[in-house]
């Protein structure tokens, strides 16, 4: 039997959605805007364009520009010296910001043939306000007048975006719900980040693998069964609405209805037999090709009263783009480890073990090198008559960790010191390519903290250098080129001035 792959579908179904209260209608009146809960991307979210006229155009004010966080809702920024409009349509296709789920971005056409592109749209009160970045705000206030017949549409990537956020929205559906369901485990909060970045719910408690693995399993069989999804609307009453259900720690968990909307609409989404809940937000009609992959793992969080988990999933688009750059990473990480794929953890096990190993080696090595070092500088001391026995070590190292060596030198040489014989030793080691950014250690060490500490001091007011230390040993870091002509002759003055 052929495969027969399920598509997402290209038209909204008559019965997506659907308006259960008599004396409900949709507003068409062109004289005034259609209410958040009714819009068009509610009604039909696969709609790509729709004729529709403006109801108001005024210049926004800087305060109203939100900010952009790296890592959060993404939505596409706006200089600050370029002029931006608040257009109200009488019916939109762009959804504004709303349900944890970002701005949809598009265009605005107008019969001139002119294109304004919306960055982003928002909710204010009940109405969709759609923020239009213009050139010149005089001349765009006078194209988008009241009244003035526009077509709204999105592009291609105003589309791809909108997929993928319906696509994770009606998943976080799905998910919480059966989360809900089998283990009674309730969604504190949720999360649609920036793709392609994985997004998370925030639960009650952290899971096991089996748990997380047996959600999975439960939450695919739905979506193989094409699950119906659709939208019940009703006329809010003036009653006060349900309060969102709260935990003993005292934190609200389920969705309510914003304190700042006006619009009047109780909006509902109904996954088919599994879940039904108030949402504003976009939701494809079915669960076809939306399989959920839940990473394996929660991420706890410690708050000050409370403890919680993430767990973090991809579906749809995501999903693909997800397996696909995880694919290329394991396909590159074979050929550099010169073995297929399925042998990867196995050869960076192996690679991982030879590479501890080979430090062990590095370190005895060190250690043994670090005796010889010692003794050179122990032979030199002994055939000297000065009264106090200064010295200056310098080396050439690009190991990650230079200070370690000269302490293993120091370590070395304070075995096998006479007690009896006074002297300052300074060690010093750079890389072996240089740059204004490069860094380079210094150790001082002494048989008496009376001479270490103000060698040290003096170092650290001639070359710069960023340190201190306690007793017999100092040590600091020198960022810039170490040159041997000067750095060095500034050590060996320092020396100088110690020794006499």
């Amino acid at each position: 039997m052929a495969a027969v792959i399920t598509l997402y579908p290209t038209v909204t179904p008559l019965s997506y959605h659907r308006i259960v209260s008599p004396t409900l209608k949709i507003p068409t009146d062109t004289q005034r805007p259609i209410p958040v809960g009714l819009l068009a991307c509610q009604r039909d979210p696969l709609l790509r364009k729709l004729e529709t006229s403006i109801i108001s155009c005024t210049l926004s004010q800087p305060a109203s520009f939100p900010s952009v966080k790296k890592g959060k809702k993404a939505s596409a920024p706006v200089p600050a010296d370029q002029p931006t409009l608040e257009v109200i349509l009488h019916d939109t296709i762009i959804f504004p910001e709303g349900g944890g789920q970002p701005s949809d971005t598009g265009i605005i056409k107008t019969a001139d043939g002119r294109t304004w592109t919306v960055t982003q749209a928002k909710r204010h009160g009940g109405h969709a306000v759609h923020y239009v970045q213009v050139d010149q705000a005089e001349d765009s206030l006078a194209s988008l007048t009241p009244g003035t017949n526009v077509v709204v549409a999105l592009g291609e990537l105003d589309f791809d975006r909108r997929c993928d956020h319906m696509s994770m929205h009606t998943s976080q559906h799905l998910l919480s719900a059966v989360l809900e369901n089998r283990l009674n485990i309730h969604t504190l909060s949720w999360s649609l980040t920036a793709a392609p970045t994985p997004c998370y719910v925030e639960l009650a408690r952290s899971m096991t693998t089996e748990e997380i693995l047996a959600i999975q399993s439960e939450a695919n069989k739905l979506v193989f069964e094409g699950r119906k999804v659709h939208v019940e609307v009703q006329e809010m009453d003036d009653k006060q609405q349900p309060a969102v259900p709260v935990l003993e720690s005292g934190r609200a968990v389920g969705k309510g209805v914003p304190t700042d909307y006006t619009g009047g609409i109780m909006r509902t989404v109904i996954i088919d037999g599994v879940d039904r809940n108030p949402c504003c937000g976009t939701h494809l009609p079915t669960l076809h090709n939306l399989q959920l992959f839940i990473i394996p793992q929660t991420e706890t969080l410690s708050r000050s009263t409370t403890t919680s988990a993430r767990l973090y999933f991809l579906s749809g688009p995501r999903l693909i783009t997800y397996l696909t750059s995880t694919h290329s990473q394991l396909t590159a990480a074979a050929a550099t480890l010169s073995c297929g794929a399925p042998q990867v953890p196995d050869r960076i096990e192996q690679v991982a073990d030879e590479r501890k190993r080979a430090e062990k080696r590095v370190d005895d090595l060190e250690f043994e090198l670090a005796k010889f070092v010692a003794r050179d500088v122990l032979q030199e001391m002994m055939s000297s008559e000065a009264a106090l026995f200064v010295k200056h070590v310098h080396r050439t190292d690009d190991s990650v960790n230079p200070l370690g060596f000269l302490s293993a030198i120091t370590t070395a040489f304070a075995n096998i010191v006479p007690a009896e014989r006074p002297f300052v030793l300074v060690f010093s080691s750079s890389p072996s390519s240089q740059t204004s950014t490069s860094a380079s250690v210094l150790l001082v060490f002494g048989s008496d903290e009376k001479c270490v500490k103000p060698a040290g001091d003096v170092l650290k007011g001639k070359l710069n250098v960023k340190g201190g230390g306690k007793g017999t040993r100092w040590s600091g870091k020198f960022t810039g080129v170490w040159r041997e002509g000067r750095e060095d002759v500034v050590v060996s003055e320092v020396l100088k001035v110690i020794s006499t």
